[in-house]
């Protein structure tokens, strides 16, 4: 009994590195987490803007809506994110910039169309600062993240018809305008949903957290109530988001 007794020991001792072994090499792999700094967005959604608001026009006159109809603009954008303070949530600086466009038949002077396209493009560069309550769905698991941005908003934009630049009344059709936005959104946490995948997505890429969203701004670019081209928009977006 004794000699049976004794075997067992010196068996548990001999298989106790190993066992410790596993036991680290899982507790290591439950609590990897790379350093977060900043975060990379993707976003796409309708942009319609505002053209026909601007207070030049003659009354009655639409000039986007008899030529693009009531369709928007696919706009896609890239957001580059700098996070300055991470506790109670995140908050941080972000720039951003994007590109859209559309095309439609020109228009002849008494309204039909002309046999050439035209088309509206604009790319728009916003410098802004950001909130998001991240707080949540670290620390209790709940995967919902609501965030809040406002910054300014900086948009060249040109007119072309066939290969070139419009040209109306010896005025060139592009320009620049400066304005304001503000957006609210809510992402959801990937995380959630292959924890262990997104373990291997940080040890291996340094992505600390992968996210779907939506988000809906308001944003006034018109040169803060000056005159001319209008480009202001109230605009859903839709994307993906990460943290790294």
């Amino acid at each position: 009994m004794s000699r049976a007794w004794a075997l067992g020991v010196a068996m548990m001792v001999a298989g106790s590195p190993a066992l410790a072994q596993d036991v680290v090499s899982e507790v290591e792999a439950e609590d990897f987490s790379s350093p977060r700094s900043g975060g990379v967005i993707f976003r796409l959604g309708g942009y319609k803007p505002r053209v026909d608001s601007e207070k030049g026009l003659t009354e009655g006159r639409t000039p986007y809506k008899d030529t693009f109809g009531d369709s928007s603009l696919l706009l896609v954008e890239v957001e580059l994110q700098h996070f300055f303070y991470q506790g109670v949530g995140t908050a941080g600086v972000g720039v951003s910039a994007g590109y859209g466009e559309k095309y439609a038949n020109a228009k002849l002077d008494d309204g039909g169309d002309a046999a050439e396209k035209t088309a509206l493009k604009v790319i728009p560069l916003g410098l802004n600062a950001f909130y998001k309550f991240d707080y949540a769905a670290f620390e209790w698991g709940i995967p919902l993240v609501p965030y809040g941005k406002l910054g300014l908003i900086y948009t060249p934009w040109w007119v072309t018809k066939g290969d070139d630049t419009e040209t109306a009344q010896g005025r060139k059709g592009s320009g620049g305008k400066w304005g304001w936005g503000a957006t609210a959104g809510v992402s959801f946490l990937l995380d959630v949903l292959q924890p262990r995948f997104a373990r291997d997505f940080d040890s291996g890429l340094g992505v600390n957290h992968s996210y779907l969203f939506a988000e809906y701004t308001y944003a006034d670019v018109d040169n803060f109530g000056g005159k001319g081209l209008v480009l202001s928009s109230r605009r859903w977006m839709f994307g993906l988001a990460l943290d790294y």
